[in-house]
């Protein structure tokens, strides 16, 4: 997986979508932005596994409908067999529910596949960096609807958590949740970036969560993301 780069290669996607003129609007959105390269198109999951495999993209970003092998299974079969792709799942607002499986089997964006063109090309930037990237939109709809329990609850559950952090680990997590990189927060804070490492494993570990994504849903809850 890409590490923050600064070598000028594009970012190698691996783009999988049942529908041809989904799969032609995103990969003219990715190649407007001059930073990414689709490298491969699939239209089902299981096709997607097979060029992940096969090409080893920086980033592959999966429909989460799909036939043979839906998009949640074909992003637990990459990130177990090609532990250097990043998978980011394109999702609509329908498809909350999913989320939480999706989130336990590691993937580490959630982009809207209506949003805007930006959100598509920095969420695929953020993935492929070894962030989490979550559409803002996507983001207020998973903790509004997706993940249970009442929404005043969560948000007192996740200050509550949160206290337990030092300032510069709020500070890191609150940038987190902003979809930065590792190498971003660095030069944001003046650190760094192996300090930066070792601040975002503190926080994983003090919160309980298992990735940066997780970690971002609890600094949005926890209202330390602008919104």
């Amino acid at each position: 997986m890409s590490t923050g780069d600064t070598s000028g290669a594009p970012i190698r996607v691996l783009l999988a979508d049942d529908e041809a003129m989904v799969r032609a609007g995103v990969r003219a959105i990715l190649g407007s932005g001059g930073e990414t390269e689709v490298v491969a198109e699939a239209g089902d999951g299981r096709e997607a596994v097979e060029l992940a495999r096969a090409h080893r993209p920086d980033v592959a970003l999966l429909d989460i409908r799909m036939p043979r092998l839906d998009g949640l299974a074909a992003a637990e079969e990459i990130v177990r067999t090609v532990p250097g792709t990043a998978v980011a799942m394109l999702t609509t607002f329908s498809e909350g529910a999913y989320v939480t499986r999706a989130l336990g089997g590691g993937v580490t964006g959630f982009l809207l596949k209506s949003g805007d063109p930006y959100e598509l090309i920095a969420g695929v930037r953020a993935v492929a960096a070894g962030a989490a990237f979550l559409s803002p939109k996507v983001a207020r709809y998973v903790i509004d609807e997706g993940l249970g329990g009442g929404r005043l609850t969560r948000e007192a559950r996740a200050r509550a958590r949160v206290t337990a952090l030092s300032p510069r680990e709020r500070e890191v997590l609150g940038l987190v949740g902003a979809g930065l990189s590792n190498p971003e927060i660095a030069a944001r804070l003046h650190l760094v970036e192996g300090t930066v490492k070792a601040y975002v494993s503190a926080v994983l570990e003090r919160l309980g969560v298992r990735n940066r994504v997780q970690a971002a849903i609890v600094a949005y809850e926890a209202g330390l993301v602008e919104q």
